[in-house]
């Protein structure tokens, strides 16, 4: 069939081509998506080293504050390092900033590859203050960690540690292993903290060296009531998936030899088929009743019929 040409400078752009690359286009899509991705993916890890999920009641009662910070939240793949947090509040010590944490080191890190994912943080000699109680510390901790790997194939892993003094609302505590530890102080409040949380499924860890619940009363600095959440140190990660496994290509389909050759002949030998007829072998439902039956024979074909019996 004739093609119409489109004339350019230079260039000839024939509509015949165009219509042939649009005919060979779903070919070669169908073959780009054989390909198979060859790393892991879906892993995740994330860390932190400090989060404060506080509700500040003033002296009126009629106004609640939320303090919600955090220092050093990472995600993979990041690395944060930041040893001081101040924060300031409308309506608590006349707006002026609060330091919420002073540390000698605070860093976290979060890692991700094909294969593995790790959140790691790491607290050391560090104070934490709420508002209301600018002279006396939440707590003071001598050093705190958290890790969680997750890496393929493997059962992940979640620890933390608490190493050093810890000291509460000015008491110095001594912390149960995997324990709560309540720490009251009469006119100030009281602490509930909950050491080296830890939590592990197939595919996922999560872990916090402290969680402190804080329920205080300063009645300073405009402030009456300090409750919620305190986190020290914490650490989560999602194990990769396994990278898909590869196909072999498929192999070529074997050379099909004609039908009736001696390998596998189609066509039965004629003794077979007068057995079929007289009911001799398992054919004979097929042709019974005066059914027609197909064999091929050589690219022939021979009829077999039956008249019914009267």
């Amino acid at each position: 069939m004739p093609s119409t040409t489109f004339r350019t400078p230079g260039r000839r752009l024939a509509v015949s081509a165009a219509a042939t690359a649009l005919a060979v286009a779903p070919a070669l899509l169908a073959t780009a998506g054989t390909a198979h991705a060859t790393g892991g993916h879906g892993g995740r890890s994330s860390a932190v080293v400090l989060r404060t999920d506080l509700n500040v009641s003033l002296l009126n009662k009629t106004v609640n504050v939320p303090l919600t910070a955090t220092l050093n939240e990472v995600q993979a793949p990041a690395s944060a390092e930041k040893t001081a947090l101040t924060v300031k509040l409308d309506g608590v010590d006349g707006g002026r900033p609060f330091s919420v944490l002073r540390a000698d080191v605070a860093t976290a890190k979060a890692t991700v590859d094909d294969h593995k994912a790790e959140g790691y943080s790491n607290l050391a000699h560090a104070k934490v203050h709420i508002p209301g109680l600018p002279l006396l510390s939440l707590i003071e901790v001598g050093q705190v960690t958290s890790k969680a790997v997750c890496e393929t194939g493997k059962r992940p892993v979640a620890e933390s540690n608490v190493l050093g003094g810890v000291t509460v609302l000015g008491k110095k505590v001594t912390l149960s292993a995997g324990g709560t530890t309540e720490v009251k102080v009469p006119g100030v409040g009281e602490v509930r903290l909950d050491l080296s949380k830890t939590h592990t499924t197939s595919r996922t860890a999560a872990a916090s060296a402290l969680e402190l619940k804080v329920s205080v009363n300063p009645l300073k600095l405009n402030v009456a009531e300090v409750e919620g959440t305190v986190t020290l140190a914490g650490a989560t990660c999602e194990t990769p998936e396994a990278a898909p496994a590869q196909k072999p290509p498929a192999k070529p389909a074997d050379d099909v030899k004609p039908q009736g050759g001696a390998a596998e002949p189609i066509a039965k030998p004629a003794a077979k088929a007068d057995l079929a007829e007289t009911g001799g072998n398992s054919m004979t439902p097929y042709i019974a009743g005066g059914a027609i039956v197909l064999l091929v024979a050589g690219g022939g074909a021979v009829a077999v019929a039956r008249r019914g019996r009267s």
